[in-house]
């Protein structure tokens, strides 16, 4: 967007000799703050830069004026909501009854509450702040906006932070006011409702990634299920067995052993979900029929689980280059070194483990290439600049080519392993082999729904098309062959 979104934000205009903000026009809209916290600073210096009249009320303005733009009026409480139609109080809950001698003066007037309470506080009482204030001061109209915004964004203006401003308010001009005085400062309203919808908004920053709490148990699960089992078969069984200390691979060898297991497995879940629901379809005849709520969870969850993904594959490729600075492997080539001179041998050369590592490392490089794309692509400013079939490519069609060169890169790790005996310890069969059934099982459904039965009919589902329904038709190609009825 062009306009403000491209302003500094500090205009050169408004910057006097001093480095300070400079006075603004006396015809500006005025706007006022009781607070003089940080969030009130940053609220005040976005106010400013976006033409607004701004004064501060605050309870010792001499000792706060230093901190607020020169182009702030600093002053007492009473004497900054005398004028402003719309006053912003950015104080905490427990301060409101501090300015209850000021409801003759805020009678008729916009209160815009911009506070978060904490967690216990948002336990114990069962009232929003919003709500709180409003019963207050029943002669104002209370308006419950800006709190999911943090100072930062204010200060550095809506393009480096986010730009949706939650408001809500029993009042629609009220509404309709702070919705347009968002839209100048940069930032986009979106209209909540009533005020009774303020406790919700108000837990928004309470959260702490909410959409990311399964996906990490679950990244974290799988983890130490692969470390435990690696640690198994590394350290543990060369220990009694063989009486070999193994247990140096504890802090590199067996971690970088487990990254890439749980990276792949997790890719493969970012696909199960959309293999499901097109079986579920298909079995149903339709997509009119909620899929069951574990499967839904899933599907809204694929974002998270392919980041995590990537996050996994980019730390496996850190490990596998930190490898050859061990100790331990620079004492392995000697030793490999010392075994060839006593054996005679003047080359060491085995002509197909030279091409399996090759071609392993290539299906690895490209692999995480694709991952970075689909990870790069995720990003909203990048996703938002793409329509909805160059997104689908990516994610979808370019996902799919991820994990296909994922499991070419895994097959040619093991390459002949799986079918030697003594890789087979405590009759536990290697990692990589497990890690290869889900993605299999994956390849294998795409490739079956590629079939025209399946292909042909699951298109038709998705377009509409009913079983038993009363809705049926044929696709375009079918034209020649049916007739398209309806009875909707």
């Amino acid at each position: 967007m062009s306009g403000d979104m491209d302003k500094p934000l500090i205009s050169r205009r408004l910057v006097d000799s001093d480095g300070s903000l400079a006075e603004v026009p006396s015809k500006a809209p005025k706007v006022g703050i009781l607070g003089s916290g940080d969030f009130a600073r940053s609220l005040a210096t976005r106010l400013v830069n976006s033409g607004f009249s701004v004064v501060v009320g605050s309870r010792n303005p001499k000792r706060t004026a230093g901190l607020f733009p020169s182009a702030a009026h600093v002053t007492f409480q009473e004497e900054a909501v005398s004028s402003p139609q719309v006053v912003f109080v950015a104080v905490f809950r427990e301060h409101y009854s501090s300015l209850c001698s000021l409801g003759d003066q805020l009678a008729g007037k916009i209160l815009v509450d911009v506070s978060n309470p904490t967690e216990k506080e948002h336990l114990q009482n069962h009232q929003s702040n919003a709500e709180y204030l409003a019963s207050l001061f029943p002669a104002c109209t209370v308006v419950k906006a800006f709190n999911v915004i943090s100072a930062w964004a204010l200060q550095a203006g809506p393009r480096d932070g986010n730009r949706q401003v939650l408001i809500c308010s029993d009042q629609l001009e009220a509404k309709h006011t702070i919705s347009e005085m968002a839209r100048t400062m940069g930032f986009t309203p979106l209209d909540m409702g009533s005020l009774a919808s303020a406790r919700e908004i108000e837990a928004i920053p309470l959260r702490l990634f909410p959409s990311w709490k399964v996906p990490i148990l679950l990244a974290l699960g799988l983890f130490v299920c692969f470390y435990a089992y690696n640690f198994i078969r590394d350290v543990l069984q060369p220990y009694m067995r063989k009486h070999e200390n193994k247990f140096y691979k504890v802090p590199l060898s067996v971690v970088n052993t487990t990254l890439p297991c749980v990276a792949y497995v997790l890719l493969s879940l970012v696909y199960l979900p959309g293999v499901l629901a097109a079986a579920l379809q298909l079995r149903r005849g339709t997509k009119y029929q909620r899929f069951p709520d574990w499967l839904d969870h899933w599907l809204q969850h694929r974002k998270q689980i392919g980041l995590l993904s990537f996050f996994f594959g980019v730390l496996h490729a850190l490990y596998s280059f930190c490898l050859p600075l061990r100790r331990s492997h620079r004492y392995d080539l000697v030793n490999l070194a010392v075994k060839q001179v006593l054996a005679n041998k003047s080359r060491l050369w085995v002509e197909e483990e030279v091409w399996r590592m090759e071609i392993y490392l290539s299906m690895g490089v490209l692999a995480l290439g694709v991952l970075s794309l689909l990870a790069v692509t995720s990003l909203p400013s990048i996703a938002n600049s793409l329509n909805w079939k160059e997104f689908s490519f990516v994610q979808s069609t370019l996902g799919f080519v991820a994990l296909m060169l994922s499991t070419l890169h895994t097959l040619t790790y093991g390459w002949t392993r799986a079918f030697e005996e003594n890789h087979y310890k405590f009759y536990l069969p290697p990692t990589f082999t497990l890690t290869l059934l889900l993605p299999c099982v994956i390849i294998l459904a795409k490739g079956l729904f590629l079939l025209p039965c399946l292909s042909r009919r699951l298109t038709k589902i998705r377009r509409g098309w009913e079983k038993d329904g009363a809705v049926k038709f044929m696709l375009p190609a079918d034209h020649m062959q049916g007739e398209k009825t309806s009875h909707v």
